[in-house]
């Protein structure tokens, strides 16, 4: 059932990724995963799921509307940084940090997630497809210090096996913790 899920999660990303890429008005932007909002409780989920604390310093790649990086700001404290391919997205995510009132907390970059810099981040949030985690799998673990913590909603890491996961509002929520280096 759980392969099922995913497949049909995968199946939907694909679809929007196509439906993105033929409306988008600038063509040069190449987008590696389409914009599908991560819901209210999911969002919830993966910073609970994370043990979010003020003292952290949470990235969302592929940031969206900004909404995980605001919440976590709001919610928690969190200083946060949100990155993203698409200039529009990121123009949204800032009208909504000012509209949230924490600007002052938050950052939003129009970037190549593998042209990024992750290593400040203590928390790493994902909602991304499978072939983009694994691709980022090795700078994730490179540049994070032990101990910090990575979430992803709905899509796993290949071979490294999450230390939970959880199922939240139908979807699934995995964690991982960067493990000291060898």
């Amino acid at each position: 059932m759980k392969t099922l899920k995913n497949l049909i999660s995968l199946a939907i990303l694909t679809v929007c990724a196509g439906s993105a890429a033929f409306a988008q008005n600038t063509p040069e932007v190449k987008l590696d995963v389409p914009y599908v909002p991560t819901r209210p409780a999911v969002v919830e989920a993966m910073l609970k799921l994370a043990k979010v604390k003020s003292t952290d310093i949470l990235y969302d790649l592929g940031c969206g509307d900004g909404r995980i990086v605001i919440t976590a700001a709001k919610k928690y404290g969190v200083t946060g940084k949100g990155i993203d391919i698409n200039p529009e997205r990121i123009k949204e995510a800032n009208q909504n940090a000012k509209q949230a009132n924490v600007t002052g907390k938050v950052k939003f970059e129009t970037a190549n997630l593998f042209e990024t810099d992750f290593s400040p981040a203590t928390v790493i949030t994902l909602y991304l497809l499978p072939s983009v985690n694994l691709r980022l799998r090795p700078m994730l673990l490179k540049q994070l210090k032990p101990g910090s913590r990575i979430v992803s909603h709905d899509f796993d890491m290949g071979d490294w096996k999450p230390e939970q996961t959880i199922e939240v509002d139908g979807a699934t929520i995995y964690l991982w913790t960067v493990p000291a280096k060898k």
